[in-house]
């Protein structure tokens, strides 16, 4: 420990110059740490710059490739589409002109019979509703459809058009349905038991014998409808001259295909060649940069590691040669200038003097 005044100005001036000394190299250290940090995230966003620069442009060119060719492949579907659609008219045109031809003898054997109908009514005077499908449905049925049309004729004009009546009338009462039910009955069915006698009873065996025609004519119906039948269900195209559609529609698939082909082979070919390039091409453009951003931050992380320990051994030989006699309270600049200014003035001649003369004096005001 120091005893004259003299060394004890020494030892406080020494101490002070250290501290000022560790002070500027803490502030140093203090901006090469905000240096590096900057040039950290520098570098950092070049490199991510570079990495959506790749990202981008690779996404592009691969979308630029596909566009391409979906272009034409839709375009081909397109094509695809509308001669299968040419096709199916072809085919439907076909099918009816089938139909015309192999159902034309019934077509015209109907034409015959109904005019044979027609005819022998006529000669007969019998009245035309006689030749009609209802009549012959209502009073001489003779299959499955008929007894059906004459159920639905029985069960709309004997229930629904009575209930409907009577749900129809705001105060309704149990006699009004009689009453309506009764003149349904005599209305429709007496107007069904009119016409069925009068027609009858005069030309039954003209109506017998219209009734025959009309079973050849139905015939000869459910004869076409099965041709029709058997010739839409028929697999055999070979009748309708398809073969043009389906060269085109085989050419069409087969583009199609080779198209899918070419754009694999075309991706491919960008994943493996193209998309190397344009990386290696890219990383060269931001080479001298991201080179430049990382040099300067590995200088500055050198001066920084430096500093730091310059730092260090500035603070541990601060601490070890004056903080020992100072105390941490008095390891500050000016508070060192004090208690120079104190043993200059007299007022004490070793630094243990100056303290206690200092803090006296602080307590004091």
């Amino acid at each position: 420990m120091v005893q004259t005044m003299g060394e004890c100005l020494i030892f406080l001036n020494e101490a002070r110059d250290a501290l000022d000394e560790l002070s500027l190299l803490e502030e140093q250290e203090r901006q090469l740490m905000q240096e590096e940090e900057r040039l950290e995230k520098n570098l950092e966003t070049e490199k991510k710059l570079v990495a959506d620069t790749i990202q981008q442009t690779v996404k592009q060119r691969r979308d630029e490739i596909s566009i391409t060719y979906e272009k034409e492949m839709a375009r081909a579907q397109d094509q695809l589409k509308k001669t299968r659609s040419k096709r199916e008219r072809a085919k439907s045109e076909g099918v009816k002109e089938r139909i015309e031809e192999e159902t034309a003898v019934f077509r015209e054997q109907i034409r015959d019979l109904k005019v044979q109908l027609r005819t022998m009514m006529r000669k007969e005077h019998v009245p035309g509703y006689c030749r009609s499908p209802l009549y012959y449905g209502l009073y001489f049925p003779h299959y499955f459809k008929e007894y059906l049309l004459l159920f639905l004729y029985v069960l709309v004009l004997f229930l629904a058009v009575p209930c409907g009546i009577y749900f129809l009338i705001p105060e309704r009462k149990p006699w009004y349905l009689v009453g309506i039910y009764l003149a349904d009955i005599l209305l429709v069915g007496g107007s069904y038991i009119a016409v069925g006698n009068r027609t009858k009873m005069l030309y039954m065996e003209v109506l017998r014998e219209g009734r025959q025609i009309y079973d050849q004519i139905l015939l000869n119906r459910k004869k076409i409808k099965k041709v029709t039948s058997g010739i839409r269900k028929d697999r055999n195209e070979s009748l309708y001259n398809l073969e043009r559609f389906d060269d085109e529609i085989a050419r069409l698939q087969q583009e199609l295909s080779d198209v899918a082909v070419k754009q694999k082979d075309a991706i491919n070919a960008f994943e493996t060649v193209t998309r190397t390039i344009l990386v290696d091409e890219i990383e060269h453009n931001h080479k001298a940069k991201l080179d430049q951003l990382e040099e300067e931050h590995r200088q500055t992380e050198e001066e920084l590691r430096t500093v730091m320990q310059q730092v260090k051994e500035q603070r541990l030989q601060v601490t070890e040669r004056y903080g020992t006699y100072l105390g941490r309270e008095f390891m500050d600049s000016q508070r060192i200038v004090e208690l120079s200014a104190i043993v200059q003035e007299g007022r004490a001649s070793n630094v243990s003097e100056a303290i206690s003369v200092y803090q006296a004096q602080r307590q004091r005001g």
